[in-house]
């Protein structure tokens, strides 16, 4: 299909300080939109200027959740190259959502390509400042007007663009994590895996609990036995015990992240054992406790690596490597980062060029 394009007349003001830039508050100048309608399938692709988007009062996404979306970066390396990081991943876990809520699939191919032709179209707005870059959200959310909980028959797919910073103020510095045990977020035969806005609406209580006492995120806990760590509200996460990496195990109540695949990748091509296993928090406490517990960190597109340097399980803290960041962590942050923004060789052939 080709993608009809009209560019704003009114650009906005680009950042003066990439230094200042914070994450997701700000966005670029123009915004990509396909729509379905059953009997027709995905149709009309176009680049339009950024604004509001019209629906009606009853449209079913405001009622019933029908929503998915993902989260992906493009990168301008210092020899003036634009770069994703493996969008082709984004594009498919998308559809792996997209069953989970009745949303008709996207062709994958034709989803990188919106998001190369958007990112072309504003490649003006991708920060230049060491650890930026420019955050890419592509989402499908149902628009028919009627209150009646069965699957669309209409919907949108947009792409919006955000220049970035870093997503945790304090950058690379180990976070304090706080393990809930209260809430739960999802269980299996849920929608734990898939990425859609219900997740993240059911972890907001303890998010907000956890922000009150100091801590940057929540550690969830499975919702059946509240004792095998699933994930962290965004982030997958890892466990370095006796140099041995571990980390949970995609049982449906966890996201298939697409760092979390690369930081695997990376471990095992260092010559590191990778566990994906259940693995409970006791284990993990057992442990630091016992001193086995070198380094813990959670994966994810927005922070990419968080070294973690404090769990609060039950109030008592669990103390990692000193607070301070290990060094697989840093090597993995290092590599990533550095593939990402073209410091580095990519010889894992998992960047894309625009």
């Amino acid at each position: 299909m080709k993608i009809d394009v009209t560019l704003t007349k009114h650009p906005k003001e680009k950042p003066a300080d990439e230094s200042k830039l914070s994450f997701g508050k700000l966005f670029t100048d123009h915004m990509f939109i396909m729509d379905y309608d059953e009997g027709e399938g995905w149709h009309s692709p176009r680049i339009v200027p950024y604004g509001p988007i019209e629906i009606e009062p009853s449209a079913m996404c405001l009622h019933y959740g029908q929503e998915v979306f993902e989260g992906l970066k493009a990168y301008h390396t210092a020899d003036g190259r634009k770069l994703l990081f493996r969008p082709d991943r984004n594009m498919a876990r998308m559809n792996i959502s997209n069953e989970r809520l009745c949303i008709p699939k996207i062709d994958e191919k034709f989803g990188v390509e919106a998001i190369k032709k958007l990112v072309e179209v504003d490649k003006d707005w991708i920060p230049t400042a060491k650890g930026t870059s420019l955050y890419i959200r592509p989402f499908i959310f149902a628009v028919d007007p009627m209150i009646g909980v069965h699957p669309a028959k209409h919907l949108k797919f947009i792409i919006i663009l955000s220049p970035v910073g870093a997503y945790y103020p304090k950058g690379i510095d180990p976070v304090d994590i706080y393990v809930e045990t209260n809430y739960v977020r999802t269980v299996r035969g849920g929608m734990g895996f898939a990425k859609t806005a219900g997740n993240y609406a059911a972890s907001l209580k303890a998010q907000d609990e956890a922000e009150k006492k100091d801590f940057t995120q929540v550690l969830w806990l499975d919702g059946v036995e509240r004792k095998y760590i699933e994930e962290v509200g965004t982030m997958n996460v890892f466990f370095i015990i006796n140099g041995k990496a571990v980390t949970p195990s995609l049982d449906g109540a966890t996201l298939a992240g697409i760092t979390r695949m690369s930081s695997m990748e990376l471990l095992r091509k260092w010559g590191y054992d990778v566990e994906e296993r259940r693995i409970s928090i006791d284990e993990v406490a057992e442990a630091a406790a016992a001193g086995h517990l070198d380094e813990a960190f959670g994966t994810g597109t927005a922070a990419v690596i968080s070294p973690i340097g404090k769990l609060c399980w039950h109030d008592k803290d669990i103390v990692i490597n000193g607070g301070k960041i290990g060094p697989i962590t840093q090597r993995l942050y290092d590599t990533l980062t550095g593939i990402q923004s073209g410091e580095l060789e990519d010889d894992m052939g998992w960047t894309v060029e625009i």
